[in-house]
């Protein structure tokens, strides 16, 4: 698996935040048609926001960072925000939720 994140700060983020939270439903669909998707996640901060994309290999991440782009520039470009900060790699770990044992 691979994983990317995107974080936004500075100019615009706060507002930029809103308008993803708001736009909730849009964001879902975008990211959920990314081709071997295995999560996303917003994570609201103080002064912003970042995701997390993690994808079944590097070119799932590499989708989703297009579709964002793209999104932003077509959504938010009125918002002035910076492009974001960007960190990216191969999973090591990754835990999900443990299913209840089946009785």
């Amino acid at each position: 698996m691979h994983a990317i994140t995107r974080t936004y700060t500075g100019k615009g983020a706060a507002e930029l935040t809103k308008l993803l939270i708001a736009r909730k439903s849009e964001v879902e669909k975008l990211i959920g048609d990314v081709p071997g998707l295995v999560s996303y996640d917003l994570i609201e901060t103080r002064d912003g926001c970042f995701t997390v994309t993690v994808c079944k290999d590097k070119a799932g991440t590499d989708k989703s960072l297009a579709v964002a782009k793209d999104w932003l520039k077509a959504n938010a470009a009125q918002l002035g925000v910076g492009a974001p900060a960007v960190a990216e790699g191969k999973v090591a770990i990754h835990l999900g939720a443990k299913k209840p044992a089946v009785a």
